[in-house]
């Protein structure tokens, strides 16, 4: 008795896989990373960065540097 083989729905793009991801995929990180960076380099506004010195003025100077 053979066995049935199993037909693809769709054919297989000639680039590889092809996977759609919704637009909220990509935007979520994006925003959740360009967030952390906003209160990385606006050290008034983060209480717990101000405790330490060393890195207060290693954010400053990445605030200097990408104001350039």
């Amino acid at each position: 008795m053979a066995a049935r083989t199993h037909t693809r729905p769709h054919p297989v793009p000639r680039g590889g896989v092809d996977i759609r991801l919704p637009w909220w995929a990509l935007a979520l990180p994006a925003l959740a990373f360009v967030t952390l960076l906003t209160l990385l380099l606006n050290p008034a506004d983060t209480h717990a960065v101000t405790a330490e010195p060393g890195i207060t003025h290693l954010i400053e100077r990445a605030q200097q540097l990408i104001a350039r």
